[in-house]
Parts: C-alpha cells; structure tokens; sequence
C-alpha cells in the first residue's frame, strides 16, 4: 500500500482522487492550500503527490522543486486546469512525473498512478546511489542542484552530452564531473579545443596519420580521438568544427572507429563524448553550417548552465570559496569581505560569469595588499563606474515616472514609501509577465532577476506565471522598461 497525498483546492475535484485512491488500495492524505501541503510533506513521507497548479496563493510549480527533493524522493504527478506547454515543460524540467489536464478521466489518472508508483518500487529496490563528486562545482541555487542532477543522470550511462551555456559557465568543470562520476574515471579525459585547431591539420590532429600521408609526415602518429579510448573525449566549443570534420565525427561516433589520414583500415575506438559550446546549434542547422545528424548524436542530454546573473544567490558562496584559493595559491592570509563588498558583487550582473567573477576577485586581493578586508575601493575602477552610472540611469528612470505620471500620488496626498514601493513592484510584475511568453526563462532574461527571486516575488504578489489577466497600471505600462 503507498501513500499519496493530494493538493487541490477544488473540492470536488480532492473527494474525486480520494476515492480514486483508496479503491486502488493505497492510504491518502489531502490539502487545499499549498503551505499546509509542505508542511504535511516536511512531517510524513509520501511515495506520490498529486499536484494542482492553480491556488489562491500561488502556483504549484512554485514547491515543486521542493517536492522532488524531499528525502522520500516522492513521484508527483501535475493534475491541473490551467496547463500550458509551457507549465509542462517546466513541471518535466523539474521531475514531474506526468502533466494531466482538467477535466480528466479516472482511468486516466488510474493509469499514471499505478504506473508511477510501478517506477517508484523498482527504483528503491536498486542499491542506494553514489554520492557525487562536484570538485569545483560551487552553488546551491535550484538551477545548480537541476544541473548536478542531470551530471549523475549523464555519469550513469555511456550516452553523448551536450553541455550548452554563456562563455565562463563552467562547462569545462561540467564535462570533468560527467567523467569523474563515471565507470569511465580511471581513465583519460581528453580535451579538445576546437576553436584552436589549425584549419590545415585539423584532421591529422583528430585522426592521426600514417608515415608518407602528406608532406612533413615522417612518421606515425596517433590522433587525440585514439588518445581517449576507454576514456572521455571533451570537445570544447563544437560549434567551431569545420563541415568536412563534423561529417567525419558522425561516422566515428556512430561505428565506433576510425581511420588515420592515409591509413588503409578502420581502427576501433571507444570512447565517451561530452560536447560544449555558447552557440545556438539548431540556429546552426537551420543555416547549414552544423550537420543535423551530428547534433542528433551528439545531443544524447543536454545540460544547460545557468548564467551567474540567474542564481546571484550562488555569487558569496563562489567568492568566498574562491577569495579562499586566491589566497592559498598565492601564501596570503585569507582576507575578510566587508558587506558594501559583497553587494557590489551580488548586483553586478556578469556577462563574463563565474570566469569574470575570479578574476575580478583576483585584481581586488591584488589591490588590497596587506589590508585584511577588501572593501569597494579594492574593486577594479571601471567595475565601480559601471555600477555608479546604472544607479543613476535608474535614479533617471524614477524620476522620469514621477515627473510625468506622479505614480507616488493617491487622491491627491503622498502615498507612503513602502505602499509606493510594494504597487510599482507589482505593476512591474505585471508588465513582465506580458512580455515573457509564459516562459521563466524569458522573464528572468528581461528583468535580471534570478529564478528563485522571480518565483519568490510572484508569490509575494499573488501572481502566477500561468495565468495573468491584469494589466498593469498605465503610469507603469508607458514606460519603457
């Protein structure tokens, strides 16, 4: 017998899915408000949830992270009357088991209930998981514990990786873990650089070639694709490949050999390829200069690595461990950070990412010299600069509101500082929502927040990504924000 806890606040819809369990033989327990729904999940285990979406304070897939991680590893299946790709897309990013819409029919449910909870006997009858090797690998940020996630997905299997995201990212680091926490790490990890090949002996230096193959060939010599047999073969930006060399590397991949420049057979080879770059490699198939087939293939997971400015809850745990090494690798005593310090970072949105945060951190213990804490003087000029004029842009931008809408005044008297503050916020919600499609990932994009703090104001506005019906205020929709 499982337990299955239910939280809708349809009532009807809650009595329907209770009877549905028990005459399936399994126990239950039912919430109509999501913060009771935690709190019962916080105090039992529960081997699935059946999850609504739409409640009065809030959207479903505001806890589902939470959920999914919960120590009893719970199946959740989304039950809901407001479903969209998109929610979907999101709710499987997260871990849902399945995404059903209203109105439903009970075989239905019936169905994707026995079978979740099929998967769920069979997955803890396996031995209890590895734990993860993350050297490097510094966050807690939901989008960084998804990532690690799909790492031990990837780790688990020999099937092509595909690491996409901006330049500094990490996707060095990411390749490395996939490698380290598989059944492949006592082997090599070979990195190839394909935005550093020299065009002329690109397929020499993959292949290898054979004694007489070209002029200069004076003898054998083995390719850096032989060099990872057993192992792990990362190639680095493999947007970069020319045509001619992508079409060689389907066929190694998918006949696992290869033959050398002059050479007369096919050689075996075995390896596991983890791919990355900060292109757009469908954009890259839709202009023919990235095989389709090649992406097919090399595409087996993809991991997407969130930009430092989406989880800038990660930013004081990557300085501080970082400003810790610095000082290490140099024989400096480790320097305190003072909070006006730590703010200029956490608001300085990083478009080099975590790269361009270790090296800011480097020049600034280098400016501090012998001071114990660094401050924002030890901060390199033009980062202060920067930060100086975007507070006044802003600053401009407020005032320009209130000269010409006078948003602040409320039957002719000044509305208080933290009601102003608490309706520009929302009207500013609500502007965003209309421009982001429904999408996360486009509203963190257009507003700089990180997906937790988006998810966090939402709530605190009792809005919904899902659903959004009013518009914001004219004083706040005119601008141009």
């Amino acid at each position: 017998m499982a337990r299955v806890l239910i939280l809708d606040d349809d009532p009807n819809i809650q009595r329907l899915l209770e009877e549905l369990v028990l005459s399936m033989g399994h126990a239950y327990a039912s919430s109509r408000k999501l913060a009771d729904g935690l709190s019962m999940v916080k105090q039992d285990d529960y081997d699935l949830i059946l999850l609504d979406l739409d409640f009065p304070t809030g959207n479903g897939l505001d806890i589902l992270p939470e959920l999914i991680r919960l120590p009893s590893s719970p199946e959740v299946i989304i039950i809901t009357g407001i479903g969209n790709t998109t929610g979907a897309e999101i709710a499987f990013k997260f871990g849902a088991w399945d995404y059903i819409r209203k109105p439903f029919l009970l075989e239905e449910v019936s169905f994707h209930i026995t079978r979740a909870l099929k998967y769920r006997k069979e997955k803890t009858n396996l031995k209890p998981p590895v734990v993860l090797k993350r050297q490097h690998i510094i966050g807690e940020s939901e989008s960084i514990l998804m990532c690690l996630e799909d790492i031990a997905k990837s780790a688990a299997t020999d099937i092509s990786v595909l690491i996409t995201g901006e330049t500094g990212t990490g996707k060095e680091l990411f390749a490395r873990a996939i490698h380290q926490n598989s059944h492949r790490s006592e082997k090599e990890f070979v990195i190839v650089d394909c935005g550093a090949l020299p065009e002329t002996l690109v397929e020499s230096i993959l292949f290898g070639h054979e004694k007489g193959a070209f002029t200069g060939a004076d003898n054998r010599k083995e390719g850096i694709i032989a060099q990872a047999d057993g192992g792990t073969l990362f190639f680095d930006e493999i947007g970069e490949l020319d045509p001619m060399i992508q079409k060689k590397l389907l066929r190694t991949l998918q006949e696992h050999s290869l033959r050398t420049v002059g050479g007369r057979k096919e050689l075996p080879v075995d390896f596991r390829l983890v791919a990355a770059t900060n292109r757009d490699l469908d954009e890259m198939v839709h202009e023919n200069t990235f095989r389709e087939d090649l992406l097919f293939r090399i595409r087996g997971i993809e991991i997407r690595l969130p930009p430092l400015r989406q989880r800038t809850e990660d930013v004081p745990l990557i300085a501080f461990k970082k400003i810790q090494q610095i000082g290490a690798r140099f024989g400096l005593e480790t320097k305190g950070v003072s909070a006006e310090f730590m703010e200029i970072l956490r608001k300085y949105d990083w478009p080099g990412n975590v790269r361009e945060l270790i090296h800011v951190l480097e020049h600034s213990i280098a400016n501090a010299g012998p001071d114990p804490t660094l401050v924002p003087k030890h901060l390199p000029p033009h980062y202060r600069t920067m930060l100086f004029e975007r507070d006044n842009t802003d600053l401009a931008e407020c005032d320009a509101i209130s000269a010409t809408d006078a948003c602040f005044i409320t039957d002719g008297k000044l509305a208080r500082w933290a009601d102003y503050r608490f309706q520009t916020e929302k009207s500013y919600l609500h502007a965003l929502l209309s421009e982001c499609n429904g999408s996360w990932e486009n509203a963190c994009r257009l507003s700089g927040f990180g997906k937790s703090r988006f998810y966090e104001l939402l709530k605190k506005h009792n809005l919904s990504l899902e659903k959004q019906s009013v518009s914001p205020p004219a004083c706040f929709a005119s601008q141009n924000y």
